[in-house]
């Protein structure tokens, strides 16, 4: 008898099984990612590379690249508020070769020199300020159009760390570079 019902509570079971896996509807099939938006294209405008390179010095030059592109993120910043993504992608775009044309111009300078390590300190203030800014962008924004942001956060994120290892220069050994010593001995007294 006992083994009459464990048959019936078996049988019982795999039937419930089957009735509940035959009434779960198909579900849609997955949708595709999204595609993103173009990429913004990564410009300066004429004038402002005019008055960029017509600068009388470095300190000059590296001042109106970090003005000219805080504007475009402001702009980049009101565009998104009022939904138009296509704006502030193009505004975000602008702000990256910016970004990307003043650490071109100090890497060329003479890592050394005060004058260098005070431009980078000035551009690593400035990007310092700038990465939450960029951040609350990008979670105000779509996906297709985020990623793009997200990408030049991501650079400002490592144009601020080549500025602070500016500061360090060639004395520091990279963790690449380091290679093993022997421990000193303590001299005997």
């Amino acid at each position: 008898m006992s083994h009459l019902i464990k048959l019936s509570i078996i049988v019982t079971s795999v039937l419930c099984c089957s009735l509940v896996a035959l009434a779960q509807e198909v579900g849609p099939s997955p949708q595709p990612t999204p595609l993103t938006a173009p990429p913004p294209l990564r410009t300066i405008s004429k004038e402002e590379r005019t008055q960029v390179e017509g600068a009388n010095d470095a300190k000059q030059r590296l001042k109106l690249t970090i003005e000219f592109a805080g504007v475009h993120l402001t702009n980049a910043e009101r565009f998104t508020a009022q939904s138009n993504y296509e704006a502030a992608s193009h505004e975000v775009g602008s702000y990256y070769a910016l970004i990307k044309n003043a650490l071109n111009f100090l890497a060329d300078l003479k890592r050394d020199s005060n004058k260098t390590r005070d431009l980078y300190k000035r551009l690593e203030l400035a990007l310092r300020a700038d990465g939450p800014r960029l951040t609350t962008m990008r979670r105000l924004t779509p996906i297709e159009f985020a990623v793009w942001i997200k990408e030049v956060e991501d650079y400002a994120r490592e144009g601020r760390t080549e500025a602070l290892n500016s500061f360090y220069g060639h004395t520091v050994v990279r963790d690449s570079q380091k290679t093993e010593e022997k421990p000193r001995e303590k001299p005997n007294p």
